[in-house]
């Protein structure tokens, strides 16, 4: 269980650490580092059982599983199984069986993550961390948010960043699953201040989990969402590579749910502010993307933290100005912020060339064994 030393007058730093990550010489800069960690380091590839749960709306979520014991490509009844029907091109092998629970061990210790805007279990983030924890014995859960499992979810709605409520429906049915195990969570990115937001409105009511931790959180959404919107490189580069995928399944939905979504304006998106302003805020009950922005942010709700939760924001990070992570106290004495200088978005390579993902796990298991 990770426990925390308290802040005291005397050390006003005491839950803020700026501890370095080792990237290397030879990748330079937080875009450098962004986009080789997305792209081109090298990680271990895991393979999941995958279960469906109904959300009390009528809608679905996908949970990718993992542990020992629990073979992605053997079913129960020992017959071996290729990607089964409605799974190709994901991570997960087969569709999780009831017997599949009695492989799980009931009191190992389980992590369920959370991944970022457009991301899945096949996300570089997402293998690297579920592989490591799962080769030191823990129960992994890679959860989908809707419309992000590789099938489209039910209803006009999909996902945002500010979705406390679906992380709290996810958190409370994987612990309905395994109640004896000693539950700890992660969110990169979106799913990270999802995770923080969620922490800060349950307060003492999250006792539930162990430990959490947030990656690459843009807490500030609106210095954030003008960051990827109006800077060159957010609106050339990133925000282009992300509405590939968004604009595909906004013209999904226009064919699902006619009406709800202005196709004609769809086609002429060009940053995510204008995703927010056409889909995002409208359809979750947001004025506009400024609106959506301002309440769905996790920064304000930062110190009605009451779980022992590791915040980690490099502080190159292309999708987070420095200016806008929060101070030592700026959060409950409950969080731990860890602000290296180097490590992009989600990323964090280190090693000699070709380099590898390995040390955000690493850091990860220190935080949840040690508090530290």
């Amino acid at each position: 269980m990770a426990t925390n030393r308290p802040a005291s007058a005397s050390d006003p730093s005491a839950r803020l650490d700026i501890g370095r990550c080792p990237v290397p010489a030879w990748l330079p800069g937080g875009h450098a580092q962004t986009l080789y960690g997305a792209f081109c380091a090298q990680h271990p590839t895991i393979h999941f059982v995958r279960e469906r749960a109904d959300t009390p709306d009528g809608d679905f979520v996908d949970l990718d599983w993992c542990g020992p014991g629990l073979d992605p490509h053997i079913r129960p009844d020992g017959h071996s199984t290729p990607h089964e029907s409605g799974l190709v091109g994901t991570a997960a092998s087969r569709w999780i069986e009831p017997a599949d629970w009695f492989r799980l061990s009931p009191d190992a210790p389980a992590l369920i993550l959370f991944h970022g805007l457009e991301g899945s279990s096949l996300s570089p983030y997402m293998q690297a961390i579920a592989h490591a924890f799962r080769s030191r014995g823990w129960t992994v859960v890679a959860a989908h948010f809707r419309s992000c499992s590789g099938v489209p979810n039910r209803m006009a709605r999909a996902y945002y960043s500010g979705d406390s409520s679906e992380i709290a429906f996810m958190l409370d049915h994987v612990r309905s699953r395994l109640p004896q195990a000693a539950w700890h969570a992660a969110g990169i990115s979106l799913g990270g201040n999802a995770l923080l937001k969620h922490l800060g409105e349950a307060g003492h009511g999250a006792q539930g989990l162990r430990a959490a931790a947030a990656i690459s959180v843009p807490m500030d959404l609106a210095a954030c969402g003008r960051r990827l919107s109006e800077t060159v490189w957010g609106r050339q580069l990133y925000s282009r590579y992300f509405l590939q995928s968004i604009r595909r399944k906004i013209l999904d939905k226009a064919q699902q749910f006619p009406g709800s979504v202005d196709v004609l304006r769809t086609q002429h998106m060009r940053s995510l502010r204008e995703f927010d302003d056409l889909y995002t805020a409208p359809m979750h009950g947001y004025r506009n993307a400024l609106d959506y922005w301002t309440r769905a942010a996790s920064l304000p709700l930062l110190p009605g933290i009451r779980v022992p939760t590791l915040i980690l924001n490099a502080r190159n990070d292309p999708f987070v100005p420095e200016a806008s992570l929060p101070g030592s106290r700026s959060t409950s004495s409950d969080v731990l912020l860890h602000q290296p200088s180097q490590g992009g978005h989600a990323s964090f390579v280190t090693g000699m060339f070709p380099g590898h993902l390995g040390w955000l796990p690493t850091r990860l298991h220190r935080f949840f064994d040690s508090g530290r």
